[in-house]
């Protein structure tokens, strides 16, 4: 009939999906919770165990369901792909590197000694054969990168020690699917030479990447910035991750790998920043397809009818890793609460889990039931990681003594200042000579302690995670002053708050001028070059101690800001210029 509304089953699942989305993330937004949880039930509702269930009675469900899990399965997989290409561009080769102890001592004993310890529990609780224990206990074993990494980031304690454990299971989940195949049933050694022949492959093929990268990488984004042209730059983009994860597939390795050294490479360069800026939207939509699928494979109606061994299950896997981790960091000099909420946090399984499941049942090794009983677990896991989280930070506190953050009507009307340092303590101090309400954050427990003791209004959080900063109440400070000395941190938590935030005051403390120029680029409304003010200020000292009036002086000082500023606009490529100081504080000078 002309006129009747036809959708493909594809077009119908990409509205639901983009309708999810719009949804979502406003309104857990709005009521401060993470999209991470909206995503997963938005996947029950809308799944084959949802209405997804109901569309043969109620044609009209069609419109608002998905039909088909499988379909979705390769943009899932696209968004862990980017997940880790941003990994890799956050990292660089040589804190890769500095990591190399955590990555290959903390994650190897966390791996073997979780995989084989509920291996062994499975085999002798739960009857299982030797190569199907194994293959459950290790699958448990894994924890989710694609949940995991957004929310501990990767430059905290926290997330520098998950980051490590994290990157070890990705470098295994290979051998551990082809050891699979040997164990299968009736398998001759086709398992091992397969093995070998991929890991020499995958070496080959990791070091062309690593050497053409390095010289074609810098040259491919300097032509497409030159173009001026974002689209362009975007297409260059998708070219090397996708190009990347495809040479790692082909040769059997996971195209995870391709796409983390791919990030590791671009992170060498220049054009890094404006990459991961360029990339996050495709990201976060495509990890939330991921935490769809995830949802639609939750069963209620199966949870409901067995729920004590699924209770059961889940409670003894989380406690089991979270404790398991938590001393294992603990042994490698970790402190009391990054152990904790790290342990807590890795205590869920991973999406990982469900890919070995499944290569365990395609090789025979576990059977069918076992392998779904044991998914709808890892879904349960996966759906609760975010109140995981909540949960290490809140024990992270408490065992290391550090405040938690004030109330919400405590927190109007007051300057965020984000660093509890040398310069956060002296900002802080101007403040309260002026009467003017603040509070400080950090993630580091013993500055914020001695920071209360010596009187100061400090509470202990990360402002680049989650929603550290909205609880403190940043839609209504006046302003947000970063102090820290970390200069990429600074610059991806300026270009965030802007984009959040578009009226609110930034000012940033920069480590020089080059600093200061990427600063007001990425949204700052002042950024400070702690190099450049030592030096007028102590030029200031000098000439006033020698002899020289005051005005001269002060007029010689305004007279070098003003020539810094034309050569941040000339070097930086601003499109105005900046100011290194207020209008205010210039006047009061």
């Amino acid at each position: 009939m002309a006129g009747e509304l036809e959708l493909s089953p594809m077009l119908s699942d990409a509205l639901v999906i983009l309708g999810a989305a719009g949804i979502v993330i406003p309104v857990f937004a709005r009521f401060r919770i993470t999209p991470i949880i909206g995503f997963i039930l938005i996947g029950v509702a809308v799944g084959p165990f949802g209405l997804g269930s109901l569309v043969e009675r109620v044609p009209w469900l069609y419109y608002v369901t998905i039909s088909d899990r499988e379909a979705l399965a390769p943009f899932a997989d696209f968004g862990i792909v980017l997940l880790l290409f941003a990994i890799g561009l956050e990292l660089s080769f040589n804190r890769l590197w500095e990591m190399r102890r955590l990555v290959f001592g903390l994650g190897a004993l966390e791996l073997l000694i979780i995989g084989a310890s509920l291996a062994a529990f499975l085999g002798v609780a739960g009857s299982m054969s030797l190569a199907g224990a194994l293959a459950v206990g290790f699958a448990l074993a894994f924890s989710s990168t694609a949940i995991v990494l957004p929310i501990s980031g990767t430059r905290t304690p926290v997330g520098r020690a998950a980051l490590s454990m994290l990157l070890f299971e990705d470098i295994m989940i290979v051998p551990i699917i082809f050891i699979l195949g040997a164990l299968a049933p009736n398998a001759a050694d086709e398992g091992w030479s397969g093995l070998a022949e991929t890991l020499w492959q995958g070496a080959l093929v990791v070091g062309v990447l690593l050497v053409a990268g390095r010289f074609a990488l810098p040259r491919l984004f300097a032509q497409a910035a030159r173009t001026k042209n974002p689209e362009l730059f975007l297409a260059a983009s998708l070219l090397v991750v996708i190009g990347a994860s495809l040479a790692t597939a082909l040769v059997g390795l996971s195209p995870i790998v391709g796409a983390l050294i791919a990030g590791l490479l671009i992170a060498e360069t220049e054009y890094h920043t404006e990459v991961e800026l360029i990339m996050e939207p495709f990201k976060g939509l495509a990890l939330g397809v991921f935490l769809i699928t995830v949802g639609m494979s939750i069963n209620l109606a199966e949870i409901a009818a067995s729920f004590g061994a699924f209770a059961a299950a889940v409670v003894g896997v989380l406690v089991f890793k979270a404790v398991v981790t938590g001393i294992l960091l603990r042994l490698m000099g970790a402190r009391r609460g990054t152990a904790a909420e790290t342990g807590v946090l890795m205590a869920s399984p991973s999406e990982t889990t469900l890919i070995v499941l499944a290569a365990a049942t395609s090789a025979l090794v576990v059977d069918t039931e076992t392998a779904r009983f044991w998914q709808t677990v890892t879904a349960i896991g996966l759906t609760i990681t975010p109140l995981l989280a909540r949960l290490g930070a809140m024990l992270a506190r408490r065992v290391d003594g550090a405040p938690a953050a004030p109330l919400e009507d405590d927190a109007a009307e007051r300057t965020i200042i984000v660093g509890g340092g040398r310069v956060g303590r002296l900002v802080a101090d101007m403040m309260q000579a002026h009467g003017k309400p603040y509070v400080m954050i950090d993630t580091d427990p013993d500055l914020v302690t001695a920071a209360i003791r010596d009187g100061y209004r400090a509470t202990f959080g990360d402002a680049a995670r989650g929603d550290a900063l909205a609880r403190l109440g940043v839609e209504t400070a006046p302003a947000v002053v970063l102090t820290m000395d970390q200069p990429v941190l600074a610059q991806r938590l300026v270009t965030k708050l802007r984009q959040t935030y578009p009226d609110l005051l930034i000012v940033a403390r920069a480590r020089d001028p080059d600093h200061a120029a990427a600063l007001y680029r990425a949204g700052a409304s002042h950024a400070v070059p702690e190099t450049l003010e030592a030096s007028l200020q102590l030029s200031e000292a000098v000439l006033v101690e020698i002899g020289v009036a005051m005005g001269p002086v002060i007029a010689s000082i305004h007279a070098k800001r003003d020539e810094y500023r034309e050569q941040l606009e000339r070097d930086g490529g601003l499109s105005e210029k900046p100011k290194l100081r207020s209008s205010r504080m210039a006047e009061g000078t």
